[in-house]
């Protein structure tokens, strides 16, 4: 089977140039969309040959938390019949990618052992912007076993300042 990135990448572009109007708007949804069709019961309900595309989409359109709109309704149903429904979650990204680039850009995952709070979170996104040298779009989660500190992901850029890393750190240093 083809790469799921390959796959996306002509419903991602398709989408991205016939939603020049509403860009963000799609963004959302379409994430939305791909956070549901991610799931791995779904995609086992999804491929059952006794289920039809339609109950498939009545029941992703029952799992999202806003009524799809039209032209939603008409890519799910698009990709529900072509069987691309796993490939869902990578439209999304590469959709996401076109929008960055457009914007000039990127998605960060911060990966954090606490929450951070909204006043940190603005100071460490200044001060990512400055790291990385473009506009970042931040998006927290949390990770317990960093101890301490932030694990930031921007494309295929890592920065890692948590405990959890230093201490890797001092082992690799002092079994050497």
């Amino acid at each position: 089977m083809a790469e799921l990135a390959t796959i996306a990448r002509p419903y991602a572009e398709a989408l991205f140039k016939a939603t020049q109007s509403d860009l963000a708007g799609t963004a959302q949804w379409l994430t939305e969309l791909a956070q549901v069709a991610g799931h791995p019961q779904l995609l086992q309900f999804a491929e059952d040959p006794k289920v039809t595309p339609e109950k498939v989409f009545d029941l992703i359109a029952g799992l999202v938390k806003s009524k799809p709109s039209d032209v939603a309704q008409k890519f799910l149903r698009t990709v529900i019949e072509n069987g691309r429904l796993v490939a869902l979650p990578e439209v999304a990204s590469q959709y996401r990618a076109h929008l960055n680039a457009l914007g000039g850009t990127s998605d960060a995952l911060v990966y954090s052992a606490f929450d951070l709070d909204a006043a940190t979170l603005t100071s460490l996104g200044e001060v990512l912007q400055k790291r990385f040298g473009r506009k970042l779009n931040l998006t927290v989660k949390l990770d317990s076993e960093l101890i301490g500190g932030i694990r930031v992901v921007v494309g295929d850029e890592v920065l890692d300042t948590s405990v959890k890393a230093r201490l890797e750190q001092m082992k690799v240093s002092l079994t050497a």
